[in-house]
């Protein structure tokens, strides 16, 4: 575990915050005589919900937006711009409840907007929990789209907005053109705009919280208005999809455990068959010092070690009790 230097954020909830100031790879630093290392708690996250749907169903929807994300490792910022957050410190014997939510599903009607990611968190009884928010559904033809995490995009036309994200978790969705929709936001940038092409959906984040660095929480592609003449936008860094093209040429969906957009449908060329595509579920990942991980876990997590430290990485929903 790294040294933070008491990066504590004014007027956030500080309850289950506690500095690091005098503390070294998760061991509280001791007096003399106190007889060894001590449980420290603390632990490391990751937490992103599942990305919106794509928009549809037979002309141009907006791409998903990517689940929010919400980090503390390494100080690497969070989405939306925001700054780092502070460890949690978890207590010995108490369980923690880690809920993965699942992506939307793609959009169905011109109408209407597409479904909305579901949210991620860790909660406990002794901590301010950690909730990510999800993502927002791309817009249909009519529709606007939906505030997440990160926003949904609009579809072309007559589309009247895209979708808002959330402050430090991503970003909002791009404007659209009358002949492509825009890209979902994702957890580093907005949706880019439609214009020849549908927008391209926004980026994600990097995280090297797993051992290695991986970019989840992208944005999902716009939908185009007609194969051959001009294509879907390209689905963000991180797990967005990219947006359809045709019915023949469907958009795609957000990839599963990176909170990724779902692509926009292209349009239908008289079909009713191009839905926009679903966004893809979250993740949660949990980095505690290897000498105090308790192995006492259920959802089956995937464990490893990286360092001093233990990693587990829930693709679904389950519970740590250290």
């Amino acid at each position: 575990m790294r040294d933070l230097k008491n990066k504590l954020t004014s007027g956030k909830n500080t309850k289950n915050i506690k500095s690091r100031r005098g503390k070294s790879f998760g061991y509280q630093v001791l007096g003399f005589g106190s007889g060894g290392p001590q449980f420290s708690g603390l632990a490391d996250f990751l937490v992103i919900a599942g990305g919106g749907g794509g928009g549809g169903n037979q002309d141009n929807g907006g791409g998903g937006g990517a689940g929010g994300y919400r980090a503390s490792f390494n100080s690497e910022a969070s989405g939306g711009g925001g700054s780092s957050e502070t460890s949690l410190t978890l207590s010995k014997g108490t369980e923690y409840t880690i809920t993965v939510g699942a992506g939307g599903a793609g959009g169905t009607s011109n109408s209407a907007v597409a479904g909305s990611g579901v949210d991620s968190s860790i909660t406990g009884s002794d901590i301010t929990n950690i909730v990510s928010v999800g993502g927002g559904g791309g817009a249909g033809l009519t529709a606007s789209g939906a505030d997440g995490g990160s926003g949904g995009g609009e579809g072309s036309d007559n589309s009247p907005s895209a979708g808002s994200g959330t402050a430090n978790q991503g970003f909002g969705g791009g404007s659209s053109t009358p002949s492509s929709g825009s890209g979902g936001g994702g957890a580093g940038e907005a949706g880019k705009s439609g214009g020849a092409n549908g927008g391209d959906g926004g980026d994600g984040v990097a995280s090297t919280i797993s051992g290695s660095s991986v970019v989840r929480a992208g944005g999902g592609g716009g939908g185009a208005i007609r194969g051959g003449v001009v294509f879907g936008g390209a689905g963000g860094a991180g797990g967005g999809g990219r947006g359809g093209n045709l019915h023949t040429d469907p958009g795609v969906a957000g990839t599963a455990n990176t909170g990724g957009g779902g692509g926009g449908a292209g349009d239908s060329g008289g079909q009713s068959s191009a839905n926009g595509s679903a966004g893809g579920s979250g993740v949660v990942i949990l980095r505690v010092p290897t000498s105090e991980y308790s192995g006492t876990t259920s959802g089956s997590p995937s464990v490893s070690t990286s360092g001093t430290d233990t990693i587990m990485v829930f693709n679904s929903s389950g519970s740590y009790t250290p």
